[in-house]
């Protein structure tokens, strides 16, 4: 539990400085998610009789494991945007932050006996956390389409993904607020697209099983978390 809560703690510390110093609070998601592996890790191998709280399983532990990577990785993307990197290159990141909270979301969903504690707006922000980096992938997966020339393309994906978005709203209000705005966003360039396509380019908007989809890149992982003497000693002690 001590360790959980440091990990917690890591986590928070990188979401204060993330708006002053990006490569730091990268570094210290990275460190949080080591942290959490190694709990995860040190409960699989321990020999426990009874019930474990929820942030003593490894199941949680996996998951919060997953989501520190992800922030890690959201910050790499922001960071990239700040450079102004390629749009086909940032959708990767974005789709690769949105496939590591798929997988966290996949084991918070498989293990409801351990999580049935747990409340719900925990998984309910990993699921807006999932929709906003989708649709951040997809502003720049089209960005990118459009450039080389495949307006149609950039329509129809640009048309599923806020039609899939709108279905897929998240419970909390200020969650909601943050996807409404890069809904809206993306509404605007739909708009946008369509406007010059109709007087412009004339393309052919394909089929939605004939759509292209960016690729998910996953480039960050967790920094191995290697404990203090310490905190051996204080295990050992205990």
């Amino acid at each position: 539990m001590t360790l959980f809560v440091y990990a917690a703690l890591l986590r928070e510390r990188a979401l204060e400085i993330l708006p002053s110093d990006l490569v730091q609070s990268a570094n210290l998601f990275r460190k949080a998610a080591g942290v959490y592996v190694y709990v995860n890790e040190l409960v699989s191998i321990a020999l426990w009789t009874g019930e474990m709280p929820p942030e003593a399983t490894p199941t949680v532990s996996s998951i919060m494991s997953l989501i520190c990577v992800a922030d890690a990785q959201a910050v790499t993307a922001r960071k990239g945007e700040e450079k102004s990197n390629t749009g086909g290159l940032l959708a990767k990141l974005h789709c690769g932050v949105k496939e590591t909270l798929v997988e966290a979301i996949g084991i918070f969903q498989n293990s409801t006996e351990v999580c049935k504690d747990i409340s719900p707006r925990f998984l309910d922000f990993m699921w807006s956390c999932r929709i906003l980096h989708e649709m951040l992938s997809c502003k720049y997966f089209v960005e990118g389409l459009k450039s080389d020339g495949k307006v149609g393309p950039a329509i129809g994906y640009l048309r599923w993904s806020i039609a899939n978005a709108k279905k897929s709203q998240p419970r909390e209000d200020s969650s909601k607020l943050v996807c409404k705005q890069v809904i809206d966003e993306l509404i605007l360039l739909l708009q946008k697209y369509e406007h010059e396509n109709s007087f412009v380019w004339h393309a052919k908007v394909p089929d939605n099983d004939e759509l292209p989809s960016p690729e998910a890149v996953r480039i960050v992982s967790h920094v191995p978390y290697e404990p203090q003497r310490w905190e051996r000693e204080l295990v050992f002690k205990l």
